[in-house]
């Protein structure tokens, strides 16, 4: 369906005082532009998810460096940032060890995700211009030849953008800031079930009834769309790692 044969409520595109700054930044970041210290550390991650990387793992600088072909201070960032999503921690005398959520930890964060993006999807739907709803559109219909296509990586890469237009389109910076610091320790499961047979057009099939929701202007709709495409992420990610 097109953005123009849903009508726009009068109120979407209505001015509105707020302060976005910050969250804008971060989802205005050319997509494509990755540093080495965030590439180590989606590399890393996958393999902590996956299991290539066992939990209790040492992570040694040298030998990451090494390894990657790099020197030490990307390899650094990368733990440091693994370190936040809660995928590494440290230890006395160890350094830097794989560690894993446990199922209640991981559940309990995408639990928070899930009402999160829900949030900002029913804030979205009341305040997002036209401008916005037609680039919206524009990343879901890249992302439907994606999934057509069944491309997980780089599907995954367009999702981002697709999450990081609604986070944007809350026209909350501090919610929306939240919400992206929560998906950064969320991220590397929900990356893990695009691989589950499937799963793309699936996906794309939920974002259609966020969107639409969106386009329409319906806050309660679009709030429980996005809640049960977060919950079907968990899902799909707890059906990958049984099968691990």
């Amino acid at each position: 369906m097109s953005v123009d044969d849903i009508p726009v409520p009068p109120h979407a595109g209505a001015p509105r005082q707020r302060n976005t700054e910050p969250i804008g930044r971060a989802v205005r970041a050319n997509p494509g532009k990755i540093t080495r210290a965030e590439d180590l550390r989606i590399q890393l991650a996958d393999d902590i998810v996956r299991g290539a990387l066992a939990p209790g793992a040492a992570l040694d600088e040298t030998t990451l460096a090494a390894r990657f072909n790099v020197s030490r201070t990307p390899v650094r960032e990368a733990l440091r940032q693994l370190a936040a999503s809660g995928l590494v921690e440290s230890r006395p005398h160890h350094g830097a060890v794989v560690a894993r959520p446990s199922p209640a930890r991981l559940a309990e964060m995408f639990e928070a995700m899930a009402e999160l993006e829900a949030m900002c999807a029913g804030l979205a739907a009341e305040r997002m211009p036209p401008l916005e709803r037609h680039a919206l559109e524009a990343i879901h219909e890249e992302l439907r030849g994606l999934s057509h296509a069944g491309n997980p990586e780089r599907f995954h890469e367009v999702n981002e953008r697709f999450h990081n237009a609604i986070y944007a389109g809350s026209h909350n910076g501090y919610i929306a800031e939240i919400t992206l610091a929560t998906r950064v320790r969320v991220q590397p499961f929900r990356r893990a079930q695009f691989r589950n047979l499937g799963r793309l057009a699936k996906s794309q099939l939920e974002h259609d009834r966020v969107v639409v929701a969106i386009m329409r202007g319906d806050r309660a709709g679009a709030a429980a769309a996005m809640r049960a495409h977060i919950g079907l992420v968990r899902g799909e990610y707890e059906t990958y790692a049984e099968s691990k």
